[in-house]
């Protein structure tokens, strides 16, 4: 098992600096729809509720929740590397594992994930300023997932967790208290209007799961694929897809009817991405693929979602 400590001892003076291209790509700007998303539905739920909202406010929540979720992603390669679980075997990108590709000190992108997190709660001051207590419980919960994820002696990313815990912080919460901070109200539906991003973030982290079963058993990784197998990760796989969609034009339906006319677009268009998802078999090989295919759905489901909520005024009854 590779340590921090054996790396640095044995390469410390060979290390490459970590230059901006290397931190760009720790920081992996290809998973950032599960951070935009959640920011993207919080904003059109309170303009169309509101009918009006913060510039500022919605650029600056934009940006804390990119740090944070690069944060994420740069502190799970570093524990990945210094617990030996990554390796080029792995059918990665060159630009998707920095640390097994190229020799930066470990410690580096330590104290990249750190900074980010200190500049995320720096610009959180103003949210907290306007919004008050409430954005800085969410924001305090959400460092504490952050580091509990990757890092800690049973990180969450090694137990059945993972792919609930990404899609409730990420696609439930955030969008939550940045509606709340957005509109002044915290608003129990919007639990319900998170609920496509819940499972359109739960949905990234399955599929890469999913095609790392082989390699999370031998790095005795519990994952919610690991624990059901291939053929019954797959499944459920297809049928939350299935119901994301059927979500959305749920929600849109009811509480945005005017969004209606946008949803046979939507269907239309996400056809092509559904169907290809669905012929993936989402083993190592095809990772590469099945994740740009999932982002892609995120994506282009997302913007549909948001543009069905700024369609129309929201209808607050059932």
């Amino acid at each position: 098992m590779t340590t921090e400590i054996e790396t640095t001892s044995t390469k410390s003076t060979e290390y490459q600096p970590l230059t901006p291209k290397l931190a760009w790509q720790l920081a992996a700007p290809h998973t950032w729809p599960a951070s935009i998303m959640p920011i993207a539905v919080a904003t059109a739920a309170a303009y169309a509720t509101n009918g009006s909202v913060s510039f500022s406010m919605s650029v600056t929540l934009l940006v804390i929740c990119v740090l944070m979720q690069s944060a994420v992603n740069t502190f799970n390669d570093y524990f990945d590397y210094v617990k030996g679980t990554d390796s080029e075997a792995d059918n990665v990108e060159v630009s998707d594992a920095v640390l097994v590709y190229n020799n930066v000190n470990p410690k580096s992108a330590k104290h990249l994930a750190i900074g980010m997190l200190v500049i995320a709660f720096i610009l959180g001051i103003y949210p907290i300023y306007i919004a008050g207590w409430i954005p800085l419980a969410f924001g305090l919960v959400g460092a504490l997932i952050v580091v509990l994820y990757s890092g800690g002696k049973t990180p969450i990313s090694y137990l059945p967790l993972g792919e609930a815990v990404s899609g409730v912080v990420m696609g439930g919460l955030i969008p939550i208290a940045s509606y709340h901070v957005l509109s002044g109200v915290l608003d129990p539906l919007m639990i319900i209007w998170s609920i496509p991003t819940i499972i359109g973030i739960g949905l990234i982290m399955l599929t890469n799961n999913t095609c790392d079963i082989e390699k999370d058993i031998v790095a005795e990784r519990n994952t919610l694929p690991v624990v059901l197998g291939r053929g019954k990760s797959v499944k459920l796989y297809h049928a939350l897809v299935i119901c994301w969609i059927i979500a959305i034009v749920a929600i849109v339906g009811l509480w945005f009817t005017g969004g209606l006319i946008v949803m046979p677009f939507m269907l239309l268009s996400i056809y092509p991405l559904v169907k290809a998802l669905f012929s993936n078999p989402i083993i190592p090989q095809s990772r590469v693929g099945a994740m740009a295919q999932i982002c892609s759905l995120n994506i282009a489901l997302g913007a549909f979602y948001v543009a069905g909520m700024m369609a129309c005024n929201v209808c607050l009854t059932l």
